[in-house]
């Protein structure tokens, strides 16, 4: 079923929390307003957000005969979207899987979803270096994997962590496009000035640490907050805030590097 997606890259951290699926979701709104066919496939089983973020929580999956049917965002279906959030009868539901389980759905998700032609597929994972990564590297062995974007936080208590990712990466052989570091400063709503809550910088060091492009610090903007559930792009809603310069940075690195 990824036959027909020309590029898949995984979004990925040693870390929960980081606003990993945020990124994600506003990636592929942002890839999607490039007039890009882009597919979201959220793999985090027992922590699917996707769907609220995307405000797509009372959709569902259909069944056709090629395999089942993803949930578009639009008439125009620019942007499909799986995730095991469509399967669950509300949002209090708990996944309590084994990993054979697990393992099993999410093959399923990436082999029986009829992507039809993409030209991006984002894949949302959830934090650590366990069962989920491992069945994903194994199913898309046979196809194109443009690579991984590692998403941190820049307090060196997260960075501990997603260490331990990028060394996943290498030792898998997943190329990794580079980190993003996420809540790096708080943007005041009043006044637009940025402060340091946390500390900052953090996502750059571990880039050159680990040798992989640094694509952007994305901060704690709370008018990017108030898009969870709406469904709408950061870069057509709030065309001069920093999330969406970052997010155009990232687009131009993923669109110029899958053509070389």
């Amino acid at each position: 079923m990824l036959d027909k997606v020309k590029h898949i890259i995984l979004v990925l951290s040693g870390k929960g929390g980081v606003g990993k699926s945020t990124v994600s979701t506003q990636l592929a709104l942002a890839l999607a307003e490039e007039d890009h066919k882009v597919g979201l496939l959220d793999i985090d089983l027992c922590g699917p957000s996707v769907p609220y973020l995307l405000g797509l929580e009372d959709q569902d999956v259909h069944q056709c005969d090629e395999g089942w049917v993803p949930v578009y965002t639009t008439a125009e279906k620019k942007l499909a979207v799986m995730s095991i959030g469509f399967l669950l009868k509300n949002r209090s539901d708990a996944v309590i899987w084994r990993g054979p389980k697990k393992t099993a759905m999410i093959k399923q998700f990436l082999e029986d979803v009829n992507w039809d032609e993409l030209d991006y597929l984002i894949i949302d994972t959830p934090p650590g270096t366990s069962d989920e990564h491992i069945t994903v590297m194994e199913c898309l062995k046979t196809v194109n994997t443009e690579g991984a974007i590692i998403v941190t936080t820049p307090q060196e208590m997260a960075l501990e962590d997603v260490r331990k990712e990028v060394t996943f990466c290498k030792k898998t052989g997943i190329h990794i496009l580079g980190i993003v570091e996420n809540m790096s400063g708080f943007v005041c709503p009043n006044c637009s000035e940025c402060t340091n809550i946390f500390s900052s910088g953090g996502g750059h060091s571990l880039a050159e640490l680990a040798k992989v492009p640094h694509l952007g610090t994305l901060p704690i903007d709370p008018r990017v907050g108030e898009l969870a559930g709406t469904g709408k792009s950061c870069v057509t809603e709030l065309p001069d805030c920093t999330t969406t310069e970052v997010l155009k940075q990232i687009v131009r690195t993923i669109t110029v590097g899958g053509q070389q």
